[in-house]
């Protein structure tokens, strides 16, 4: 091969290096510098995970929340996914947490299911209907009775992200079904428009929203209910 053909393929080749070099720094600059799959490290974290899918920013934000009230009660939910402490919020909602705190109490919450499930919304359960494999009637049921809806207004008392509040039908049929808010959903307070959909929080998770969100991962069927069981093993108060 003379010097004229070789001189004109390496001017070829550098040619296809600068292109594909081009492509890959257009490819970062609009997507970040992270594809699926790659490894990510958070400053408060010591080991690494694997990500399926590109994290939005409110994934990024660290969940780090102090008891409010030291006195308050916590209740502590052992899950097939892991555990979940809340402290209820027993100095300003005693009607709501007290009857949390009675269920929980009494063995009720036991073996029940979370039954509907909606990723970018919240988790619930509490249905003890759940304990029986009449799937057709998943969150209609309760404790036998109602409570009051306790609408009190509060820096603390909205529902944000890690909240538990009080799943209802209507005004004052609160009674043992509860849903713990994934996102930030003012819009379900008594006193925030659109004041349609009132559900009054009783406490915050202060340790293991991390299960909460692997619970909010799960795959679901048509009706948001979990494809896999989803199961609060045991429920005990820690004063």
């Amino acid at each position: 091969m003379d010097s004229q053909m070789k001189q004109g393929l390496f001017s070829i080749v550098g040619l296809l290096v600068l292109c594909a070099a081009l492509v890959a720094g257009i490819s970062v600059w609009l997507g970040g510098g992270t594809t699926p799959g790659d490894a990510v490290v958070s400053d408060n974290q010591s080991e690494t995970f694997e990500l399926e899918a590109p994290l939005v920013p409110e994934a990024l934000e660290d969940y780090d929340v102090d008891i409010s009230n030291r006195m308050n009660p916590i209740a502590v939910l052992e899950t097939n996914k892991g555990v979940i402490e809340i402290e209820l919020y027993d100095d300003a909602m005693p009607i709501t947490a007290g009857n949390f705190m009675k269920l929980i109490n009494e063995g009720f919450y036991d073996g029940i299911k979370f039954h509907r499930v909606m990723d970018g919304f919240m988790i619930q359960g509490g249905d003890p209907i759940t304990k029986t494999d009449e799937v057709g009637r998943y969150g209609t049921g309760g404790p036998g009775y109602a409570i009051p809806d306790e609408h009190i207004a509060g820096e603390k008392l909205t529902n944000v992200r890690g909240t538990i509040s009080m799943a209802n039908s209507g005004p004052d049929s609160g009674g043992s079904q509860f849903f713990i808010n994934l996102v930030d959903n003012t819009n379900l307070d008594f006193d925030k428009p659109p004041l349609q959909s009132k559900h009054p929080v009783f406490g915050r998770v202060i340790s293991g929203m991390d299960v909460v969100d692997t619970i909010a991962a799960t795959e679901t069927g048509p009706t948001n209910l979990p494809l896999e069981d989803i199961v609060i093993e045991t429920a005990t108060i820690r004063e």
